[in-house]
């Protein structure tokens, strides 16, 4: 068991997420904007994987199961409450044979341990690394979870950096009172992680800066 689901940090997530869970996915779709064009990007090829860092209620991993029905998804969360909704709403859509569920740490996660493999050809990252107080981490270890070929998909809130200051100023308070934190540093972190790795990044702020969307692509290994 990971030091943050021992330490308290899966309990807190509880807390913040036992009630909410039930209404989250109806209210979630008005502000966290770029997930389903995430999705569609992610293009997986045939008999790929997919895993999602922080699935939350599912939502997420059912529209990708969808979306590429040749894929086989996996998805695990801190909150143990959070992974109850994503099993029911799994099970609900007959999708239990293709979506793999479990907990663990985002900043410290073992993909072997978790699920039996070392690698995923998609890997992605909704709204989480905002809420996640080791992000740096995450990114890493996602990144040294990909296979050849792969990549790793984020979206999050931006800067706001093109929208009016007021709005920036009422959207972060009211995030803050989730433990929301937009990571303003994360274009140089995204860039420093993937030099030191290989990768390419391709960085695009949406809708005037209100989210920040990134790719981190690894190259083929070389024969």
């Amino acid at each position: 068991m990971s030091a943050a689901l021992e330490s308290g940090g899966a309990g807190h997530m509880d807390a913040i997420y036992r009630h909410q869970r039930h209404i989250y996915d109806l209210t979630r779709k008005y502000y966290l904007l770029g997930r389903d064009r995430l999705i569609a990007g992610l293009n997986v090829p045939v008999g790929g994987t997919v895993l999602e860092i922080g699935c939350g209620t599912g939502r997420n991993l059912i529209a990708a199961a969808r979306s590429w029905p040749h894929a086989q998804c996996f998805g695990f969360d801190i909150s143990s409450a959070m992974l109850e909704t994503a099993g029911a709403s799994v099970a609900r859509r007959g999708l239990a044979g293709r979506i793999a569920l479990t907990q663990g740490d985002a900043t410290a996660f073992d993909a072997q341990g978790l699920f039996g493999r070392a690698s995923f050809d998609r890997i992605f990252l909704s709204y989480t690394l905002s809420m996640i107080p080791g992000w740096q981490a995450t990114i890493a270890a996602s990144c040294d979870a990909l296979a050849d070929k792969g990549a790793l998909h984020i979206v999050d809130f931006g800067q706001q950096e093109r929208l009016p200051r007021i709005f920036r100023a009422l959207l972060f308070a009211w995030l803050a009172r989730f433990d929301v934190t937009p990571r303003a540093d994360l274009k140089q972190v995204l860039v420093d992680i993937a030099e030191a790795r290989g990768l390419v990044v391709d960085f695009v702020p949406l809708w005037r800066g209100y989210a920040w969307s990134a790719v981190l692509r690894k190259p083929a290994r070389a024969a």
